[in-house]
């Protein structure tokens, strides 16, 4: 007799007690799919010898349909532990956010919102109000607009205020912002063209005001765009325009200046620890025109691209096609207004904003941490060394690329360390670790002290061992 023939059909199988738990939970499509697939495998596995099961039996069709079923239902965006030490993991979604932003998302969320409704009017409102205000005031600009990158932002810019016109830059600052994309590829989309002045290596005000005066008779450059060259350093034989120099010459040809200051630091650099940065305030007070930057690296906010200036262009942006295209939602705004409430209070908010906190937590503090980790998992799993040692952690998000930030974790010494790493980015939660010289390093600056717990046990899971 042929064995094929002692399989169950689909309809049995759906009748059949095992079925309504699945069916509860699942799609009954997805269910039906799933059985089908589960069914094709037996058909061809009993003729070779692959299907080890009796085929009349229904449990292993329901064996083989859940573990597809359970490995559709986990979400392809998941929450992960990020043990890298990267503050600023761009592929980990870079700034994790306030509490107070995650909880003005989940108030707007739900339902209906005032996004676009003024309750005191009774009138249609505008989406850009929302964080305008606080912008201009944590910066000293005019006015401001959010939109969903500091690409799109750029981009929006220089459509607003140089389409079909030249745009000054220098080459030294023609940088590739991630992604593969670079400036001449933005301007090229903004529908500007790019003027190109001084070297890599040097650049003068000289430069810009030739460059100002380049271009077809009657069509002169209709901008200056300096970018802060955030993910990589010049050093050497270097000369670069100072911005309060750049915002004479452009007030002299009567051009905006446009500064693209990247990350979004708010706060004095030297409160971190970390070096000189440009920031959107100290671009404002130099008399720059418009400043772009990011909401989610040091600003510690959501994905979103700010732009803050002088009104008339901060209007003239606004009223651009592009702006719709560029919009953000409800979301993003109520986290970004909630992160950026924050910073009205100079003394808590290097402890309420996540990334801050991480770039500022007291090292006697991580190693306690650390200590208290490995300690942890020698005294539960034995069989692997796991000792606290001195890391080195970076701010990340394309920031800072040459700072080494002291900080704390766990080395773990096993045999099979691309195993363990694996195991445990495949674990609930995963966990996402550095594997250096054949050692795991669990680094606890990027990990929030109210998960240690958390961090320990996926880390005796990945082991094999629990406490």
């Amino acid at each position: 007799m042929d064995p094929r023939s002692r399989i169950p059909g689909l309809d049995r199988l759906l009748q059949d007690g095992a079925a309504a738990p699945f069916l509860a939970r699942f799609p009954r499509p997805r269910v039906v799919d799933a059985l089908r697939r589960a069914l094709d495998q037996a058909r061809a596995g009993v003729v070779d010898g692959a299907w080890e099961h009796d085929p009349a039996d229904p449990g292993p069709y329901w064996h083989v349909a859940a573990h597809e079923l359970e490995a559709e239902a986990v979400p392809s965006l998941r929450p992960v532990l990020n043990a890298t030490g990267v503050v600023l993991h761009t592929n980990l979604g870079r700034a994790p956010l306030a509490p107070e932003a995650v909880h003005a998302m989940q108030a707007v969320s739900p339902g209906y919102s005032t996004l676009e409704f003024d309750l005191e009017s009774g009138r249609r409102g505008s989406r850009y109000d929302h964080c305008a205000g606080l912008l201009a005031e944590l910066t000293g600009a005019e006015d401001a607009v959010v939109v969903n990158n500091c690409a799109a932002a750029l981009v929006l810019v220089l459509n607003a205020t140089a389409a079909g016109r030249g745009v000054v830059v220098s080459r030294g600052e023609l940088v590739e912002i991630g992604g593969g994309f670079r400036i001449p590829d933005m301007l090229e989309r903004a529908g500007t063209r790019m003027v190109e002045v001084g070297s890599t290596n040097r650049t003068r005000t000289a430069d810009y005001e030739q460059g100002l005066r380049a271009g077809p008779v009657g069509a002169p450059p209709a901008a200056v765009l300096k970018v802060h060259r955030s993910n990589f350093r010049v050093s050497g034989f270097t000369e670069e325009a100072p911005v309060a120099e750049l915002v004479a010459v452009c007030r002299a040809a009567g051009v905006p200046l446009i500064h693209d200051v990247g990350s979004g630091l708010l706060v004095d650099p030297a409160e971190l620890e970390l070096p000189p940065e440009p920031r959107a305030s100290t671009s404002m007070a130099a008399g720059v025109d418009v400043a772009v930057f990011s909401g989610d690296k040091l600003l510690g906010g959501p994905q979103a691209g700010l732009i803050v200036g002088r009104a008339e262009i901060v209007s003239a942006v606004r009223d651009n096609p592009l702006c719709r295209a560029l919009r953000v939602d409800k979301a993003t705004l109520a986290a970004l207004e909630a992160t950026l409430r924050l910073y009205r209070d100079p003394a808590t908010v290097r402890r309420r904003v996540p990334v801050l906190r991480m770039l500022t937590e007291e090292p006697t503090a991580l190693e306690a941490r650390a200590r208290t980790l490995a300690e942890g998992l020698t005294a539960a799993a034995t069989a692997h060394e796991a000792v606290a040692v001195r890391t080195e952690g970076r701010v990340g998000g394309g920031t800072y690329p040459e700072v080494a930030i002291p900080g704390w974790g766990v080395r773990i010494e096993t045999k099979d360390v691309g195993r363990l790493a694996a195991a445990l980015r495949s674990g609930t939660p995963a966990v996402v670790a550095r594997v250096e010289d054949d050692g795991l390093i669990v680094d606890v600056r990027t990990i929030p002290p109210e998960a240690d717990g958390t961090l320990c046990d996926a880390l005796l899971s990945a082991l094999e061992y629990r406490p």
